[in-house]
C-alpha cells in the first residue's frame, strides 16, 4: 500500500478549460514556451491552437510537432534540441499519451543532461524540470497526471518505462470540447487503455483505499459512456464522462503500479509498432482472467461497477460475469480480440514474453508469472 501520492497540483477538467491555459502559465512563471505536439500536420494544427491561447496571456513560444505514436529516444533529443535553441523556459505539451511522455522526457534530458535512458527506472533525476503543462487531447493514457513516461529505445527495441516524481505535470488540462474530433478507432483505443489503467490499479498488490475508490469510479463511468462516445463523437456528456474517467484511472495507476496488461503490451507495441490502447484490449481479460485465483473478490467487486453483478450469484460467478463484460465492451466498440490479427508472428511469442517478464511495470500484478506463463497468456490471446 503507497505511503506517498503522486499528481499535479492544478487539474482543469471542464468545457473550455483550453483557455485558461494562459493564465495559469503565467502563473508558473513561464514566459517561453516549447509546445510539443504529436506529429503531423493535425498535431502542428493543435499545437497552433494552444500557442494562441499562450500569446493572448503575453507569452511567446513555438510548436515543435514531433512526438510520434510510441515515441522513441531520437525523438526526445530532436525535442530537447528544439527546446535549447528556442529558448525556452517551460514546456506545453498538447496531444495524447505519445506528445506528454515525449514532453516529460524532453524535460529530463534538457535539465539534466544526458540521454534518456539515463532515466529509465525510478527517480533517477536529480534536479528540478521546467514547468510543464499537459492539455490532454483523448481520455485514455491518463499520462496528464502521471509520474511516468514510457519511450523506446531504437537500438534496443524496447520501450523504457520512467518512473520520476519531478515528470509529474504543474497543471492537467482536460477539455471535452477538444476531443469531439477524436475518430472512432482512437475513441475506442484510448477509452480501453483508460479501462486497462483503472483494472490494474484495482488488483494491484500496492492498491489502497484511494486507489480503489479512483479506479472503482474510473471504472463504472468507462462502462457507461465509452460506447456513447464511440457511436457519436460529438455527445458532450459522453466526453466529460470520459475526460473524468481517464483522469481518475490515470491517478490511480500512477499510484498503485500496474500490472501484466502492461508489461505484456510494451514489448508488443516496441517491435510491432502497435497502439497501446488497442494491445491492452487483446490482453485485459486474459490477464485478469490469470489472476482470478488470487484476485477473485476484488474482480467480482468490480463487477458492480460494470453493472453486471448479480447478489445472487457466487463471487466467481460475478468476476466471471465482470471479464465477460470486459470482453463486450471490445467487442461493442470494435476492437480487436486477437493478436494474430494485429500481425503479431506465433514465433515471436516466447522472445516477447522473456521481454515482458523484465518489465517494471508489471511489479504491480498480484499472482506472479513465469516466462511460460506469460508467454500462454500471449497464446491465449493469439
Amino acid at each position: 500500500m503507497p505511503g506517498s501520492y503522486f499528481m499535479p497540483p492544478v487539474n482543469l477538467i471542464e468545457r473550455g478549460a483550453l483557455r485558461k491555459v494562459g493564465f495559469w502559465a503565467r502563473s508558473l512563471g513561464g514566459k517561453r514556451a516549447l509546445v510539443v505536439a504529436s506529429l503531423g500536420a493535425f498535431g502542428e494544427s493543435q499545437g497552433r491552437s494552444v500557442l494562441e491561447v499562450l500569446e493572448e496571456a503575453g507569452l511567446a513560444g513555438s510548436v515543435w510537432a514531433g512526438a510520434g505514436p510510441n515515441p522513441t529516444d531520437l525523438m526526445v533529443a530532436e525535442g530537447a534540441g528544439r527546446y535549447r535553441s528556442d529558448g525556452a523556459d517551460f514546456l506545453v505539451a498538447v496531444g495524447g499519451g505519445s506528445a506528454m511522455d515525449c514532453a516529460k522526457a524532453i524535460g529530463l534530458v534538457v535539465t539534466g543532461g544526458g540521454v534518456i535512458a539515463d532515466y529509465e527506472g525510478l527517480h533517477r533525476s536529480a534536479k528540478d524540470l521546467p514547468p510543464l503543462i499537459a492539455v490532454n487531447t483523448t481520455a485514455g493514457t491518463g499520462s496528464e497526471v502521471t509520474n511516468a513516461a514510457v519511450i523506446t529505445d531504437t537500438e534496443r527495441h524496447v520501450k523504457m518505462t520512467i518512473l520520476d516524481w519531478r515528470i509529474t505535470p504543474r497543471l492537467s488540462v482536460n477539455d471535452p470540447e477538444m476531443m469531439v474530433s477524436m475518430p472512432p478507432s482512437l475513441t475506442a483505443a484510448t477509452g480501453m487503455d483508460a479501462l486497462s489503467h483503472a483494472v490494474e490499479a484495482y488488483v494491484s498488490i500496492q492498491a489502497s483505499p484511494i486507489t480503489d475508490s479512483l479506479a472503482y469510479k474510473a471504472t463504472e463511468l468507462i462502462f457507461r459512456n465509452l460506447p456513447r462516445a464511440v457511436r457519436d463523437g460529438g455527445d458532450i456528456e459522453a466526453r466529460e464522462g470520459m475526460c473524468h474517467a481517464a483522469f481518475l484511472a490515470g491517478l490511480a495507476f500512477s499510484n498503485s503500479g500496474l500490472g501484466y496488461v502492461h508489461a505484456l503490451s510494451h514489448p508488443l507495441s516496441a517491435r510491432y509498432d502497435l497502439a497501446h490502447g488497442v494491445v491492452n484490449a487483446v490482453l485485459l481479460p486474459a490477464v485478469e482472467r490469470f489472476n482470478l485465483p488470487v484476485a477473485m473478490d476484488k474482480l467480482a467487486y468490480l463487477a458492480r461497477a460494470m453493472e453486471v453483478a448479480l447478489s445472487w450469484r457466487s463471487e466467481r460467478e460475478n468476476a466471471e460475469r465482470g471479464l465477460k463484460a470486459m470482453e463486450g465492451l471490445r467487442s461493442e466498440i470494435g476492437l480487436a480480440g486477437r493478436l494474430a490479427s494485429l500481425g503479431v508472428r506465433l514465433d515471436d511469442l516466447p522472445g516477447l514474453a522473456r521481454e515482458a517478464s523484465l518489465e517494471i511495470v508489471g511489479k504491480g500484478n498480484p499472482r506472479e508469472g513465469s516466462v511460460a506463463a506469460l508467454e500462454q497468456i500471449y497464446r491465449d490471446v493469439f
